[in-house]
């Protein structure tokens, strides 16, 4: 029974060596190439609108991270009446 799974594993197409292995630093020369510009063109391809909401969210995210910070390390606190 095991020789017969050994016969199927030595037949199978997978465990070919005559294949070639696949270049991967061929797709890294081909990204090195591209331009700087290509990394701001999905935030250049919004609307102002669009642009507006992404910066008042991020504005507030800001705001309220450095709010949380000065109350944990005490020096804003909130008064008590």
């Amino acid at each position: 029974m095991l020789d017969n799974l050994r016969e199927d594993a030595d037949s199978s197409p997978f465990f070919d060596d005559d294949d070639e292995l696949p270049n991967f630093l061929e797709d890294d020369e081909i990204e090195d190439e591209k331009s700087d510009i290509s990394l701001f063109k999905p935030i250049t391809d919004l609307t102002p609108g669009q642009r507006f909401v992404i910066v008042a969210m991020l504005f507030m995210a800001v705001c309220l991270i450095g709010s949380m910070f000065l109350l944990v390390t005490e020096r804003f606190a909130i008064p008590y009446f």
